[in-house]
């Protein structure tokens, strides 16, 4: 089985996109992130056996989706903890014994204190809802956009300044204690000594590899053991008006 995760940086713009990488990889379940339309604005996916299940949001802002070829049931469309959070950043479907999650989280480089605040406190009610399902057992996948780089390995030298929300010291130990609940790095697991970017600002930045990893897939015990291959779709990266970010997808045994 096949999942992947893919910032499109606008569906309308990018659905010929989505559409060659998954002719390319032909992943089970995708989820994707700023698809920045409405729900009944999302174009229609010309590839066969694909649903969609959209979560937009008005203004045509952020935005989420999942498109799978296996069937699945939606269990949520917003993250839980804040009623006033009405940003379409969260959605997480049961598919074939195992509750997946597509998130957006906030960048948090916007709006001053109080973006960065909301997003800490986004990461605090993820780390609180994995939680929730792990404690319960469930085999969990958590894919999307982060906007958080780990470490210093997982951005060029000199690509972002110390003070950037995506290298926050508060960031990253939100981070930490997200994946010490027991969650699998699934791209660090498999390329601990590279792992490989997933997004490049646009301009020169994808021809000198100045990138981010900032898109991640974090999976409980039970789907670790059977992870087995990862990787980042560079093609669609280096394709005519790109999103500034590249699919990442993973493989589980079934």
């Amino acid at each position: 089985m096949r999942l992947a995760t893919f910032n499109v940086n606008s569906i309308r713009r990018r659905m010929p996109h989505l559409q060659r990488f998954l002719a390319r990889h032909e992943p089970d379940l995708v989820f994707l992130q700023e698809t920045k339309c409405k729900n009944e604005e999302f174009p229609a996916l010309e590839v066969a056996g694909y649903q969609v299940h959209a979560v937009g949001q008005h203004g045509g802002r952020n935005g989420v989706a999942v498109v799978s070829r296996l069937p699945f049931e939606v269990v949520a469309e917003s993250l839980p903890g804040e009623d006033a959070d009405t940003h379409a950043r969260f959605i997480a479907v049961s598919c074939v014994g195992m509750l997946a999650a597509g998130i957006y989280l906030p960048n948090g480089n916007s709006g001053g204190e109080d973006g960065l605040a909301y997003k800490w406190r986004w990461m605090d009610r993820l780390r609180e809802w994995a939680a929730d399902k792990l404690d319960a057992f469930t085999p969990l996948a958590i894919l999307g956009d982060y906007n958080v780089c780990p470490t210093d390995e997982d951005l060029a030298p000199g690509t972002l300044p110390p003070a950037d929300a995506l290298v926050h010291p508060e960031s990253r130990a939100r981070w930490r204690a997200l994946t010490h609940l027991g969650l699998t790095d699934a791209l660090l697991a498999l390329h601990p000594s590279e792992p490989p970017y997933t997004y490049w600002d646009y301009g020169s930045a994808f021809e000198q590899n100045r990138g981010l990893r900032i898109d991640h897939a974090l999976l409980s015990a039970e789907l670790a053991e059977r992870l087995v291959t990862s990787g980042v779709d560079l093609d669609a990266r280096a394709e005519e008006s790109p999103s500034d970010h590249a699919p990442v997808w993973i493989e589980l045994t079934d």
